[in-house]
């Protein structure tokens, strides 16, 4: 058996493939993550709520903090990463057009850039699915091992 070679003119392999999708999708979660505890409970310190404290729940950057959490954590997991991604997905085309799409038409002058990354990453994820290693795999794997 031999080792699989890496090139940059060939895509890899299906199991690095899985191997690397599955990187994408805890990084890309964890950092959404991020961004959800940010606005629930002001950890790292941003100064995004009323006095720099966390945003209200029952305002739209609660909502987006409630979706951005425990969205983040699904998906950074490996859980439900489909749905997951799908809803993340959906709220940052709404962060976009909502907050940043106002102020310019161009995305490095609003600052939407993240916003419309997480979005398509999070869109690729909802129909790749979470990769070779999380949550939904072992899920996967003992539901088709099970008699």
């Amino acid at each position: 058996m031999t080792a699989p070679s890496f090139s940059l003119l060939h895509p890899a392999d299906t199991k690095s493939q899985g191997t690397f999708l599955s990187l994408l999708r805890a990084v890309a979660g964890l950092l959404f993550f991020m961004h959800g505890t940010q606005k629930l409970f002001a950890v790292p310190n941003s100064g995004i709520g009323p006095g720099g404290g966390p945003v209200h729940l029952a305002s739209l950057f609660g909502v987006a903090g409630v979706i951005e959490t425990f969205g983040g954590a699904l998906i950074c997991m490996g859980l439900f990463t489909q749905i997951a991604a799908f809803i993340a997905s959906g709220e940052m085309a709404v962060a976009y057009f909502k907050v940043h799409n106002p102020r310019s038409m161009f995305p490095i002058i609003n600052r939407g850039e993240v916003v419309v990354l997480f979005c398509f990453i999070f869109l690729y994820l909802a129909f790749a699915g979470g990769g070779a290693y999380g949550l939904d795999a072992i899920r996967r794997r003992r539901t088709t091992t099970s008699p």
